[in-house]
């Protein structure tokens, strides 16, 4: 009975992070996951919390325990990077993250001896890098996605600089941040456990504002100056790494700083390119042909691929190659631009601007209507029948055939994009 008690537990907690927009498919490689992070007393409990940021006082009532005890399992919880934790007008509110961009994440983001990060990393392996559910649901699901990335300043000419807007800058984040941190990578962090990490800089994950305040905190990130943060991006170019943040204008919580090797972000746009698993910059490299002489620089340094080398055509030199650009991989992260040494590439706009949400709650709300989870966000507390209720007949509009869940879709973002959730 001990044992069907436990995994009724991580069940209950898999179907809990299946609520939010980014969820994580169910399998037992998942459920070992989660056994290493929470203990089945903290599944139990996590079950049960909102979507939305919570107090201590609304735990409480929910788990029907003493505020004490609830503050200090909260506590614990953030400690451990299992909860983002934010103060708010002289209160903490606390948040589950999702699995990726979150907790997952945090887990490996610094060496610690409390859980088996070798363990960790493998699973981690199997389950995002060796299997598909998993990179498939956080990735290619919907049209809105988790990331985007950020075009290499240092690519950019007279004319793209007059265009490129203050939220399109890694700097700009970095100047505008109440609080930035730095971590290790997770992703070269969980390779390093299985020998498979290249020799890109391990320190160089980028926290900001409210994540940061919270891996600050609990000593998962270092608290670094805005000097600093300009220094580690210089520092990520001149290493051709490409910076992958979170996809929105305003408060980027993040900013990961990619290899095209261990990152997940960039394996999945490689895996899953035709899907546009990462949503791209606003740019495309130019090839100015006459005097590429095929030297193939551009294809190594490219982290999706995107980059080819084909024939020349040239009757006199049968054997010469040319650069050849698949404008529907390319990131547009300008990585190229920087390698060609006869200066044969230069970035230009993109025919159609890419949109960007402007807030991460604006995302999370059209990330759930997108994947037919947006009554999940609305009717958000689980303990009451009424919202349950209500939460399936919603579910069930959602469920309607293409075309009518189409129209219905259209009006709940029309309706509820700015104002559903507060």
């Amino acid at each position: 009975m001990a044992h069907h008690h436990n995994h009724s537990a991580y069940n209950k907690l898999v179907e809990r992070l299946n609520r939010h927009p980014q969820g994580a498919p169910p399998s037992e490689l998942l459920t070992k996951i989660l056994k290493i992070l929470f203990s089945t007393k903290e599944a139990n409990l996590i079950s049960l919390i909102p979507i939305k940021p919570f107090t201590a006082e609304k735990a409480s009532k929910i788990w029907k325990l003493k505020l004490s005890e609830t503050k200090n399992i909260l506590e614990n919880l953030a400690s451990r990077a299992l909860l983002v934790d934010m103060p708010q007008n002289g209160n903490m509110i606390y948040a589950l993250p999702p699995p990726m961009a979150g907790f997952f994440e945090f887990s490996l983001m610094r060496i610690r001896d409390d859980i088996d990060q070798n363990a960790l990393s493998e699973l981690f392996y199997q389950y995002i890098t060796q299997g598909d559910d998993f990179a498939k649901a956080l990735f290619t699901e919907g049209q809105t996605q988790l990331g985007r990335t950020f075009v290499n300043e240092s690519a950019l000419i007279d004319d793209n600089v007059l265009h490129v807007l203050d939220y399109e800058r890694a700097t700009n984040v970095i100047e505008t941040a109440n609080q930035m941190g730095v971590s290790m990578c997770y992703c070269r962090h969980k390779k390093e456990h299985l020998k498979m990490n290249c020799d890109a800089p391990m320190d160089i994950c980028m926290s900001f504002n409210t994540t940061a305040g919270s891996l600050i905190r609990h000593g998962h990130a270092r608290e670094i100056d805005k000097k600093e943060g300009i220094d580690l991006l210089q520092k990520a170019y001149d290493n051709n790494l490409v910076q992958f943040g979170e996809n929105v204008q305003k408060r980027v919580n993040f900013i990961c700083n990619c290899c095209g090797c261990c990152c997940e972000a960039m394996l999945a746009a490689r895996k899953f390119a035709i899907m546009n698993p990462v949503h791209t910059t606003n740019y495309l490299p130019d090839l100015k042909l006459n005097n590429c002489n095929g030297c193939g620089k551009c294809v190594t340094v490219c982290p999706v691929e995107a980059m080819t080398l084909i024939s020349a055509n040239n009757p006199a030199k049968p054997k010469m190659k040319k650069a050849h650009l698949n404008e529907e991989v390319c990131l547009g992260c300008g990585l190229c631009v920087k390698s060609c040494d006869k200066e044969q590439i230069t970035l230009k706009l993109r025919d159609k601007r890419v949109i960007t949400p402007k807030t991460g709650v604006q995302r999370a709300v059209i990330m759930a209507i997108e994947r037919g989870k947006l009554q999940n966000l609305i009717f958000d507390n689980r303990v009451l029948w009424s919202h349950r209720a209500m939460s399936a007949v919603l579910g069930a509009v959602l469920k309607l055939p293409p075309i009518k869940r189409t129209l219905a879709k259209q009006q709940l973002k029309s309706a509820y994009v700015n104002t559903v959730i507060d």
